[in-house]
């Protein structure tokens, strides 16, 4: 049953969707506010350096290759992967930092070299690791949140305890080095929760990055963009720019039409992948499945302060992913989840991927992009924003023992506002809800509308959370949920006919 399909959106999830959609037979639709597709993986390109808008690490590459394959295809027929190693460096100190290589047994070396004993204990940590991302990543997350008995299976029944545990009490019980704890919590960030408040089972984060590694697509994260862009309109997907979504439409408790700069494009069914708030809010009143007070008691992972700046020269004893841990982590952690203000010192990443990547930026040059964790919601203002790049910039200057701030050539923001600008972010966050255990599978927003029907979410707010193979998971999941109600409702209709 081919049926108009109209998606919010252009990011990872909304062209997840796209593609199976498309592949089920539906003539499927695109409508994207910004100027260029992406989401928050947009690209930024200025005198001759390019930059990902957004996310910048390539983990868990299993779920990329799962995602072609549905389309029998593979991630090399659309962009080239260099396994990067080290992985990434981090820095404790002035000349005090420690690098993460590319294999599980290099960095259980390291991990012995810092604190006798604890290769051993790393290596059962991450056995016990790797079995909850065969737990995890193979089975549960691609499970959509319709019920609690998708979590309950023999094998998570063995886990349960992991549960009620968290990530902080068991690291901090296995490893006594301040350095390997931070390492080891350093993961869950992607999960937008504190470690304190992350179930021990997330520790298939510590898998997915010393078992699995860090890879770069060649051009960036917005090739893997591309990619599926180029996917997606050869399975017959049209996408629409600069294609802003004012109102969607209910009649007869069905979502059949939406607003799309000042037109109504009727549809058989809407799928978003924007901001679910937001979404919501495109609706009225009576057809929003959660409150504003639904909205604000949720915990949200932290929005961020971005920098994209341009060096005249090559930046020294840094990798292309460089964590600088020189500042108190939880002071840091309290100032974004517990008592919500800018930091007085946080604790910051950077991005050059230059060093890897020659189409990034010339020769003589580098491309740095750097990020300061924040929470969302708070004041975003230029002048916050200087301040904070000079408290950055001078640190990076004093950790890796050369001047910089010379040779910069040119450097753009991108905070809270401008979060809420381009993708009506609820509060400006960043990565969408944090995987909390109460915000976990089915405690999580609905893939499908309770109050609306042929009304579909997508993304970081919805199942299964936060993250790049998340979204791509996303897409999938949503689009297997609307065949499953299609097939529905072909047999109550042939039983009806017979």
């Amino acid at each position: 049953m081919k049926k108009e399909i109209k998606i919010i959106g252009s990011g990872f999830s909304s062209l997840s969707a796209a593609c199976y959609l498309a592949k089920l037979g539906h003539d499927v639709t695109i409508y994207e506010k910004n100027a260029t597709i992406g989401g928050r993986a947009r690209q930024l390109k200025k005198d001759g350096l390019t930059f990902d808008i957004g996310p910048t690490w390539y983990w868990m590459p299993d779920v990329f290759e799962r995602f072609f394959a549905d389309f029998d295809k593979k991630p090399h027929d659309y962009y080239s992967l260099k396994k990067l190693s080290p992985a990434y460096r981090v820095y404790f100190g002035e000349n005090d930092y420690v690098d993460i290589a590319s294999n599980p047994q290099s960095i259980i070396n390291t991990f012995e070299s810092i604190e006798q004993g604890s290769g051993k204990i790393l290596k059962e940590f991450l056995d016990e690791a790797k079995s909850n991302y065969n737990i995890a990543i193979k089975d549960l997350v691609y499970r959509p949140g319709e019920s609690p008995l998708e979590l309950v299976t023999p094998k998570t029944m063995m886990k349960l305890g992991q549960f009620f545990s968290n990530i902080s009490r068991d690291v901090r019980k296995k490893f006594k080095s301040k350095k390997l704890v931070q390492i080891l919590e350093f993961p869950v960030l992607f999960l937008g929760a504190k470690p304190s408040d992350t179930p021990s089972f997330y520790s298939f984060m510590n898998y997915a990055d010393f078992g699995l590694g860090t890879w770069h697509p060649e051009g960036g994260m917005y090739s893997v963009i591309e990619g599926m862009e180029s996917l997606a309109r050869s399975l017959g997907v049209k996408i629409y720019t600069n294609a802003a979504i004012e109102k969607i439409g209910v009649e007869n408790g069905t979502a059949s039409w939406m607003m799309v700069n000042n037109e109504k494009i009727t549809a058989d069914i809407i799928v978003s992948g924007a901001d679910y708030h937001h979404t919501e809010t495109l609706l009225d009143k009576p057809y929003r499945a959660y409150s504003e007070d639904y909205w604000n008691k949720r915990t949200f992972a932290p929005s961020s302060l971005l920098f994209y700046v341009g060096f005249d020269k090559k930046i020294e004893r840094a990798e292309h992913h460089t964590l600088f841990f020189d500042t108190d982590f939880d002071i840091h952690a309290q100032d974004i989840y517990d008592n919500p203000k800018w930091p007085d010192e946080p604790l910051f990443y950077a991005s050059f991927p230059s060093k890897t990547d020659i189409e990034a930026a010339p020769s003589s040059k580098e491309a740095g992009t750097f990020l300061i964790p924040l929470a969302p919601g708070i004041e975003d203002t230029e002048e916050l924003r200087e301040k904070y790049f000079d408290k950055i910039i001078t640190r990076l200057e004093r950790l890796t023992g050369q001047e910089l701030k010379s040779s910069i050539l040119f450097k753009e923001s991108f905070c809270v506002n401008d979060f809420v600008k381009d993708y009506n972010s609820y509060k400006g966050n960043a990565y969408g809800l944090a995987n909390t255990l109460l915000q976990t599978a089915f405690l999580r927003p609905k893939l499908k509308s309770q109050k609306v029907k042929n009304l579909y979410f997508t993304g970081q707010l919805t199942v299964p959370g936060p993250g790049v193979p998340p979204a791509l998971i996303s897409g999938k999941l949503v689009a297997g949920l609307i065949e499953k109600q299609l097939n529905k409702e072909i047999k109550v209709t042939v039983k009806e006919t017979i």
